[in-house]
């Protein structure tokens, strides 16, 4: 919740300086996002890499069949949020955006940085994600332990840095961002949409939830209701720790009180904190709308257009990395390859996404739930109600 703070305090400390201190100050500050946004932007590619071929190869070998159906339902899960997100965010968002300006065409044309320093990445995002795919599957079938031992400690490596500078520095690059926006005119907007969109979030995350739930009540022969009511303390212990694997405990004992066999609790939420992230993609692709409306230079694309970056969003966030902010790093890469996302316009959705995601995180746990119960309907499992 401080880093929530924190992010907010960079809005506002953004948007001042864009708008009543002299440009040379804001030039300071856009001085360190240029830099920054370097550093981030050469991180993605290996983030991606490590993090998603340590994902494949840490995978349970000996549980086929439950590995494949837990696996399945989540990503058909995290797909079907996107998809109904994609829809909601292009009805909603333009009605509330008639006034957006274009933002990319006015950036840099008041404050402009003293200094430029070009980091390229070793390699792009879709070759992070093939090699990532081609090294995950080849350890887990050659069990090659000194492989896997590398792609663990150059996850690490990414992770620490994440948690240590990254994330921390944040705040500083979004207020960047907001004054350069506050300078050219365009700030107010944004924040309006900005308050939009995250309702629209939430309120699709409560969609999403009882959806699932009543699907899970519909296999298991028991109240929605019942079944929702008994994970809330999962809910409300994700928005205070923003991680789902802190709420791995909490988050086990709801769904057992749910009459999950504990064997198939015990696989798949602790498997699910990791990989089913739903929540996590209806912000993410909402976000991604409401930025296409506010830049002008973004047309907002059709479904089957939207769709690939949706299927490959799924892929992405089975690895994302358990640290607040994490699925939207992962996301990052594919806004810009796939999309055409800049700078701003990333910052823009890391903005965004950092806002709400501890209400992220309590969908994606809250939903770890509902499909512990539709595997647990799948396989063995006891027939009792929950308590």
């Amino acid at each position: 919740m401080g880093l929530i703070l924190k992010l907010l305090a960079g809005i506002l400390l953004g948007t001042f300086i864009g708008l009543y201190t002299p440009h040379w100050f804001g030039n300071l500050l856009i001085t360190f996002k240029v830099l920054f946004g370097q550093l981030l932007f050469f991180t993605i590619p290996l983030l991606i890499l490590f993090f998603i071929t340590s994902g494949i190869a840490a995978l349970p070998q000996n549980s086929g069949k439950l590995l494949g159906r837990t696996l399945g339902i989540a990503y058909l899960s995290t797909i079907i949020a996107g998809v109904i997100a994609f829809f909601a965010a292009s009805i909603v968002v333009p009605m509330l955006a008639t006034e957006a300006k274009e933002v990319a065409g006015l950036v840099g044309t008041t404050l402009t940085p003293y200094i430029e320093l070009n980091i390229p990445p070793l390699f792009n995002v879709m070759t992070a994600l093939a090699l990532a795919f081609i090294f995950g599957l080849g350890i887990a079938a050659t069990q090659a332990q000194q492989l896997k031992s590398l792609s663990d400690q150059g996850r690490d490596i990414i992770e620490l840095l994440l948690v240590n500078v990254i994330i921390p520095l944040l705040p500083f690059y979004i207020a960047g961002v907001f004054a350069e926006m506050a300078a050219a005119g365009t700030v107010f907007t944004t924040l309006k949409t900005f308050g939009i969109i995250l309702i629209l979030a939430i309120s699709l995350h409560w969609i999403y939830i009882v959806s699932m739930f009543v699907i899970a009540g519909m296999k298991a022969g028991v109240s929605p209701v019942r079944l929702i009511k008994n994970m809330l303390p999962a809910y409300f212990t994700a928005l205070g720790t923003m991680s789902s694997a802190a709420t791995i405990p909490v988050t086990l004992q709801c769904t057992k009180n749910n009459n999950v066999n504990e064997d198939v609790a015990n696989f798949t939420v602790p498997l699910c904190a990791t990989t089913h992230l739903a929540g996590s993609t209806i912000t993410i692709v909402s976000c991604t709308v409401a930025v296409m409306v506010l830049h002008n230079s973004l047309a907002i694309p059709s479904f089957m257009a939207v769709l690939p970056f949706i299927l490959m969003l799924g892929i992405v966030m089975l690895a994302a990395p358990g640290v607040p902010g994490g699925a939207v790093m992962s996301a990052v890469g594919l806004l810009g390859s796939m999309l055409g996302f800049g700078e701003t316009a990333i910052a823009l959705m890391i903005a965004l996404y950092m806002a709400q995601d501890s209400f992220g995180t309590a969908c994606n746990v809250t939903g770890d739930g509902a499909i512990a119960l539709l595997v647990n309907e799948a396989a063995p499992s006891t027939e009792h109600e929950p308590s």
